[in-house]
């Protein structure tokens, strides 16, 4: 008979990302909040960094721990509410202070740990401070209320926030930590400098890559981090092959990504939403290249962080590319990229003639560079109009595809769109996500929970967990097209993509809609309700190793 599992009675969960919109582990913790504190209420607390600059994402509660904070001298706290479905508890912690001792942390945590501080560049020393601090944070705070009788979890997600794990690991015993990488730092290094990855994983040496690639300290700290913590996970079994074989550390459980569906408009606001986005897209491409695309126009996108090759943006190109010499589209297809590059700022020119449209004015003939939607402070370096460039794409009259960058955050005031990116991705036909490198996936999950049917591939864990719910290989008309993927086969993938959109412009209505319905029903496999077994698991395999452990 199985035991009846453990459940924290307080959980604390740190990332660089809480309070902080970054990529996507906030959109992973801000969206799981919900479930877990209908569970724990204000015992669920996240912590995140501190910084000078207002943050929209946070509201602050004076009342909120009061006694705690106000006899903590020795950290600069903020105590509130993170401002998302659910309200948390977040604490922000200056983790500044603390660079004065940096050279003594980093002594402590070799002599202890034996993890490489020496070779840190770049974001290491600002990360690991942040998660020094929160680890002092959450020491303060158990021993201020004197929680020795409670079921604490800290939960630390990606190697910025394994010193602060390891510090509670030596500090607290008590405490059950459990640690998520949602990317491996050196497999992500190795796919970004253009390295094969997948063939050669098993015969790969994380430690050598690690010195080849001038990433010693980071991945040793998750390495160590890794090893030591009571509960080890990641996203996606395709990433749980990367840590079994960089890290040398299986992990204990795998808590793929969810979602919560109350962001999702239905019926009439659904439909409103959908047209003002494709309208403001349309006019968007109209203004930009003196065009008159109509709304039968396929709207295809793709977006993520600019990580060229890892996220497939080099695909996508490729494939629109081939799209335009394709002599059996009869539909105009305009597609966007919409990923932040240097942006130096919205285009006048092209707000100007934004503005005249909305009097009724029309145009045509193109404004310079009809690619883009924002000027770039690096235009001739851009990799994505370079790519353009080498394939002769300008977008001309003739093109029945047209490909425009908007190199920007959609936050909703970025001075062309000006639509939140959830609303943009409503106004989508279709979304592709060919990526190389994707422990998980949430642009696809997100594209189907507003009924957008997508198309990934089985490199990313979304595409394979599609599968699986699929049975077999996932199509577009189950509402994501799952395209095999390798090392090798770029030009199969190129291909595979450019033949999908091809189809899908081509399909009637009646099975546009089905391939909708389909896709949202995917989506719904994927609710935060249903997830949440998995971390239930993982918080039981945390608590109950830190009880034994203390009872040694």
């Amino acid at each position: 008979m199985s035991k009846e599992k453990l459940f924290p009675d307080y959980i604390f969960e740190s990332s660089w990302e809480v309070c902080n919109k970054v990529g996507g582990i906030y959109t992973v913790l801000s969206s799981r909040a919900l479930t877990l504190q209908r569970l724990l209420g204000d015992h669920l607390i996240f912590i995140g960094p501190l910084f000078d600059a207002p943050n929209p994402y946070f509201e602050e509660d004076s009342q909120l721990y009061a006694d705690w904070v106000a006899q903590e001298k020795e950290l600069h706290m903020r105590v509130g509410r993170w401002k998302v479905p659910g309200r948390p508890v977040a604490i922000l912690v200056d983790f500044r202070p603390f660079f004065a001792r940096k050279n003594e942390i980093y002594t402590w945590l070799w002599e202890l740990y034996q993890v490489d501080s020496l070779h840190a560049y770049g974001d290491y020393d600002e990360a690991s401070m942040f998660s020094y601090a929160a680890g002092r944070v959450v020491e303060s705070f158990y021993r201020y209320y004197k929680l020795d009788d409670s079921r604490v979890v800290y939960h630390g997600n990606e190697w910025m926030t394994g010193l602060g794990l390891l510090y509670i690991n030596n500090k607290v015993r008590a405490i059950a930590t459990l640690f998520t990488t949602h990317a491996t730092s050196i497999g992500r290094s190795i796919a970004g400098n253009n390295n094969p990855l997948y063939q050669y994983l098993p015969e790969y040496n994380g430690n050598q890559m690690a010195c080849e690639l001038n990433m010693q300290s980071k991945h040793s700290i998750e390495l160590q981090t890794a090893h030591h913590v009571d509960c080890f996970t990641t996203v996606s079994d395709i990433t749980a092959t990367e840590c079994r074989e960089l890290l040398d550390k299986p992990v204990d459980v795998v808590l793929p990504n969810g979602f919560e569906d109350d962001f999702v408009p239905t019926g009439a606001a659904y439909a409103r939403k959908r047209k003002a986005a494709r309208a403001r897209l349309l006019d968007t491409a109209n203004a930009l290249m003196g065009t008159h695309l109509d709304d039968s126009t396929l709207i295809v996108s793709t977006s993520g962080r600019y990580e060229f090759r890892n996220k497939g943006i080099d695909v996508f190109i490729d494939a629109m590319n081939h799209l335009r010499h394709d002599s059996w589209l009869n539909r105009d297809v305009v597609a966007f990229i919409e990923v932040p590059g240097w942006m130096a700022g919205p285009r006048q020119d092209l707000q100007e003639r934004l503005r005249a449209m909305e009097g009724g004015a029309t145009f045509d003939t193109p404004l310079d560079n009809p690619r883009l939607t924002h000027w770039l402070h690096n235009t001739n370096d851009d990799r994505v109009l370079g790519m353009m460039n080498y394939l002769d794409m300008h977008n001309r009259p003739e093109d029945r595809v047209k490909l425009i960058f908007v190199p920007c955050y959609l936050t909703g005031s970025d001075g062309i769109i000006d639509l939140p990116y959830y609303d943009v991705v409503l106004g989508n036909d279709l979304c592709v996500y060919p990526s190389y490198y994707e422990p998980w996936g949430y642009t696809p999950l997100e594209s189907v929970a507003f009924s957008v049917p997508c198309i990934t591939t089985d490199l990313a864990g979304f595409g394979l967990w599609a599968n699986k719910v699929r049975g077999t290989l996932s199509t577009i008309m189950d509402g994501v097209e799952v395209v095999h993927r390798t090392d090798y086969n770029y030009a199969d993938v190129v291909a595979g993509v450019e033949d999908t959109v091809a189809r899908y412009a081509s399909l009637p209505a009646s099975a546009v809609r089905s391939c909708r319905t389909r896709a949202h029903r995917l989506a719904k496999q994927a609710l935060w309700s249903r997830f949440i077994a998995y971390y239930r698991e993982a918080y039981d395999i945390a608590l109950r190793r830190a009880e034994a452990r203390c009872d040694q």
